[in-house]
């Protein structure tokens, strides 16, 4: 993986091919779907156990996210992205061949080790392109992640029905080497690095916490929200990251620079982020059940799981369509102003579901305006935090940003379990979620949608550049100077 000249890159041909590696990233989340509630049959565990096939991807790519973006500022964001691909490519193999839980899980956390891929892009793009190009880039790459979602529930429905479990994992394998092999011919390696050394120590102790709080967050519903386990890692969470955050402000070269992110900009965005992972989420959450629930409930339409995923699929086209005019509103008004503009969008989105839930239509316009609003608040925030940060740490910056919105959606689960475990309705002596239930989550999804536009109303003002490039009020310092401040 050798260093690629800096001749000037074919820009069309790099953002195509860096975009498709962050939609096959986002594929491989979505593929498992389909056989969740087959996996105990499958592996022969019980349902509990399985659930770690999930659990265990969502676990690694929040440590692994933050790690290889510093890794990319330091070492090359080509280089990075290249590994995150083996890693995706082994993880789909040892998932294909796997016919017990343990490999399962372990493929699966190799997986979730791919997940930096989409930060890695949108830092690469800015690198490598010209201004001119970079917003629309940068709101594409970013909305992969939603498009290769949406897109790859029918896909992974529609193998599941035909073949075997395993040909999911094979097909995820293959379009991972694809990936590999197009990077590797289009895709220059940055010059840009921070050099230095890596803080082990660091990310030793974010991984600590991070997974005791994502681990309380997506398990607390089966283990109990009171239970010791629960309170114990919820807890150790508020030990581990402050002590963290003090290691990391004392330290010469920490794996993430807390001064940077404090900035205003940086600071203000990634918590809008969380709200808008969280409102992103509620929708995968809610409008697949309604579409499967059975008919004689009243309020579900008796759908197969290829019919939703067909119904969710236009929204990730949605996505794709909306980059260019994210990008274009970013460009004349400020990412700031497309962010709020993002999250109206999808509250009006979650409104609108909640009035009309009764035709397959419903769902899908619903869905494209869900999807269209988050086309637009991940279109802006990858450029309000390149806009806030030096080159040499865009990679780590876009990486915690990307873990944020992962805070976020991991949240909308927890919640969304909650709300649809205690408003039920019996059906036929099973207890499924209520109609009711649906509607609080919904309204939920639209209340934290609300909050992302509040909370992006804080971002400074910023000024356009004469390239059209956003440009943040107060001058972008590099780690050196912003530890003298």
């Amino acid at each position: 993986m050798s260093d690629a000249p800096a001749a000037v890159p074919r820009s069309p041909a790099v953002v195509a091919v860096l975009a498709f590696a962050g939609i096959v990233v986002s594929l491989m989340q979505t593929l498992v779907i389909p056989i969740v509630p087959e996996l105990p049959r499958l592996l022969d565990a019980p349902a509990s156990d399985t659930a770690w096939a999930v659990t265990a991807t969502l676990l690694a790519a929040a440590v692994a996210t933050p790690v290889t973006g510093r890794l990319g500022d330091m070492f090359g964001k080509r280089r990075m992205l290249l590994i995150s691909g083996v890693m995706l490519i082994v993880g789909s193999v040892v998932c294909a061949l796997a016919d017990s839980l343990l490999p399962m899980i372990i493929g699966r956390a190799l997986q979730g080790l791919a997940s930096g891929v989409i930060p890695l892009g949108i830092s690469i793009m800015r690198d490598e392109l010209p201004a001119e190009r970079l917003a629309s880039a940068t709101a594409l790459m970013s909305a992969s992640l939603g498009i290769g979602g949406a897109l790859g529930l029918p896909a992974a429905a529609l193998i599941a029905d035909n073949f075997s479990w395993h040909v999911l994992f094979w097909t995820s394998a293959v379009l991972g080497a694809v990936a590999i092999a197009l990077v590797t011919v289009f895709v220059p390696e940055s010059k840009v690095r921070t050099g230095g050394r890596f803080d082990l120590v660091g990310a030793i102790g974010m991984a600590a916490g991070l997974v005791c709080l994502l681990l309380a967050i997506s398990k607390g519903a089966d283990w109990g929200w009171g239970s010791g386990t629960t309170i114990g890692l919820f807890l150790a969470a508020v030990v581990i990251l402050p002590a963290w955050g003090l290691f990391e402000l004392r330290t010469d070269q920490p794996l993430v620079d807390l001064r940077t992110t404090a900035r205003r900009q940086v600071l203000v965005t990634n918590l809008a982020s969380i709200a808008v992972g969280f409102a992103m989420f509620a929708m995968s959450l809610v409008i697949p059940q309604l579409l499967q629930l059975p008919a004689r409930t009243g309020y579900g339409l008796g759908q197969s799981m290829l019919a939703a995923g067909l119904v969710m699929a236009p929204s990730g086209l949605v996505m794709m369509a909306t980059a260019p005019v994210s990008a274009a509103v970013s460009k004349a008004r400020g990412p700031k102003v497309t962010l709020m503009i993002g999250a109206l969008i999808v509250a009006a989105g979650y409104g609108l579901n909640i009035v009309l839930m009764s035709e397959v239509w419903h769902f899908v316009l619903v869905s494209c305006v869900i999807g269209a609003g988050i086309g637009f608040t991940y279109g802006s925030m990858p450029a309000l935090i390149m806009g806030a940060v030096p080159a040499s740490e865009t990679a780590a910056a876009n990486s915690l940003n990307t873990l944020m919105r992962s805070i976020g959606t991991s949240s909308a689960s927890a919640i969304a379990g909650v709300i649809l475990a205690q408003l039920t309705t019996d059906f036929g002596g099973y207890a499924l979620p209520s109609e009711n239930g649906f509607k609080a989550v919904l309204a939920v999804g639209a209340g934290a949608a609300l909050l992302a536009f509040a909370v992006a109303s804080f971002i400074p003002r910023q000024r356009v550049a004469g390239d059209g490039t956003p440009v943040a009020e107060g001058p972008v310092v590099s780690p050196e100077a912003a530890g003298k401040q």
